[in-house]
């Protein structure tokens, strides 16, 4: 069986007025060279196991330092922290990649490789996991492999999560994205396809491959316990809670992070840092959702921020670090400002993995705090002030480490702005460097007003980012740009 995959972007470009174009590659996301020809059980897992790789903090993986096109490493850090003021491209400013400052000055264009390279990494992701599922749902595919059913079923609902997550993060930063969900037999299906779907399209879904992923994942904290890296019962439930979220469905909110609950998988670490220490890794209990780094594996599976940060990329501002309350002990753990380390991304509360190309330190996308937060954030637009606080001062509770004379809990009240401005808070000084910042702004509506006051020229267009201009040109405009663009 021979079926050639053209990604989205894998979209190819054709016309029927334009056939000089039928001789050229796919355009867009730098992708396998086509499904499996023959696949076998071992190819299917492997190639699902490669549809994690767009998640990673691996150096290069697309690219050979390929700054320029935002392929050296996944960009978020840059559109969530730095964008939104939490974080500085570097401790010293200086003029090293000039494409970062332009984010971080909102002198935003379709030509940044922040907008490309988060596009091509998330699209890269879809394209394997679409692979996946053909080959997890194709009779022909089927028959060929003989895989035990429940094998089979597990990994279908691995492959509809991750697609799920890619999708999610797209809509978040562009809003209306092209809709891939097979791979593509020839040029003319790639060119179908080639526009830009209505998010409520794309999060529709979004939720069918969670329902599906949620359904065909094991009922335990880690699907597989030789292998506890990959996608949980509880990580597809927490992403459903987080669509809902988006959507601002906020019963279905309470409702999903109710269900995590009773699951009793997950629970806040008696010890803050605990979530981010490399070696409490799988012991600890609160990370739901992360990406398993690891050293010394051929091809490279080591977290490369790592060594960003010892080339001096990634700083607080004064602004991030003044968030916090006087003696607020996530600050300390968070950041050493003196010795120029940012702990919670260096896994450990020292330097040892500073400037390490390949450290073992994984990437956080989900952990128990976020999902408290976001049933407290529900809890709060529902009229159910009072619950929304309690979930606020279990997390403070914790922060503080048993230390009562500092970080006391939010008093009482039925105002619900007031609440509001303490979720606020919270998620921010609980959260920093976490990559949520931004996305957290905007879906409050408050990402102009606060931004603007401390001096970014953040104006309305930038709800959205631009669409790479590189996918725009390659389909002759079909795929429009944001507005304002």
């Amino acid at each position: 069986m021979k079926k050639f995959n053209y990604y989205i972007l894998g979209i190819a470009l054709v016309s029927s007025s334009c056939s000089k174009y039928l001789d050229k590659d796919p355009i867009g996301i730098l992708t396998q060279e086509q499904v499996q020809v023959d696949p076998t059980e071992g190819t299917v897992r492997t190639g699902i196991e490669n549809a994690y790789r767009p998640l990673s903090y691996t150096l290069n993986i697309y690219g050979d330092w390929d700054w320029a096109g935002g392929l050296v490493i996944r960009p978020d850090f840059l559109l969530e922290d730095i964008a939104s003021g939490d974080a500085m491209k570097k401790w010293s400013p200086d003029g090293d990649q000039a494409w970062m400052d332009d984010v971080a000055n909102y002198n935003f264009t379709p030509e940044n490789g922040a907008f490309a390279g988060i596009w091509k990494y998330n699209y890269e992701g879809i394209s394997r996991s679409n692979t996946a599922i053909f080959q997890l749902t194709d009779l022909t595919t089927l028959a060929a492999l003989k895989l035990p059913e429940a094998q089979r079923t597990r990994l279908l609902a691995e492959a509809s999560f991750l697609r799920a997550f890619f999708y999610c993060d797209l809509v978040k930063l562009f809003g209306d994205v092209p809709l891939l969900l097979k791979p593509l037999s020839n040029f003319n299906e790639a060119y179908e396809v080639a526009v830009r779907a209505n998010k409520t399209d794309v999060y529709a879904q979004i939720k069918e491959d969670l329902k599906a992923a949620i359904a065909g994942l094991p009922n335990s904290r880690f699907a597989s316990e030789s292998e506890k890296w990959r996608v949980s019962k509880g990580a597809a439930m927490a992403l459903a809670a987080k669509v809902a979220l988006f959507e601002e469905n906020w019963k279905e909110v309470i409702a999903q992070v109710a269900a995590i609950e009773q699951l009793g998988f997950y629970d806040l670490n008696t010890n803050y840092f605990d979530a981010f220490d490399e070696s409490k890794a799988y012991t600890e209990k609160e990370n739901i959702f992360i990406y398993d780094h690891q050293s010394g594996m051929q091809p490279s599976r080591g977290n490369g921020f790592t060594a960003l940060m010892g080339w001096g990329f990634m700083a607080p501002t004064t602004n991030f670090l003044n968030a916090f309350e006087a003696g607020d002990p996530r600050k300390e753990s968070t950041v050493n400002v003196a010795d120029q380390i940012i702990y919670k991304l260096l896994g450990a509360k020292n330097g040892n993995f500073k400037g390490n190309d390949n450290s073992p330190v994984n990437r956080i996308f989900i952990r128990y705090a976020d999902v408290l937060l976001w049933k407290a954030e529900a809890y709060i637009k529902d009229g159910q002030i009072a619950a929304g606080i309690a979930i606020i001062n279990k997390i403070r509770q914790r922060a503080r480490a048993g230390n009562n004379s500092i970080l006391a809990d939010r008093p009482a009240t039925t105002d619900a702005n007031q609440a509001m401005q303490w979720l606020q808070h919270e998620r921010r000084v609980e959260l920093g460097f976490e990559s949520h910042r931004l996305s957290d702004l905007k879906r409050w509506n408050i990402a102009k007003q606060t931004l603007v006051s401390f001096g970014k020229p953040f104006a309305d267009k930038h709800m959205l980012y631009p669409i790479p201009q590189a996918e725009v040109d390659k389909t002759v405009g079909k795929i429009s740009q944001n507005e304002g663009y």
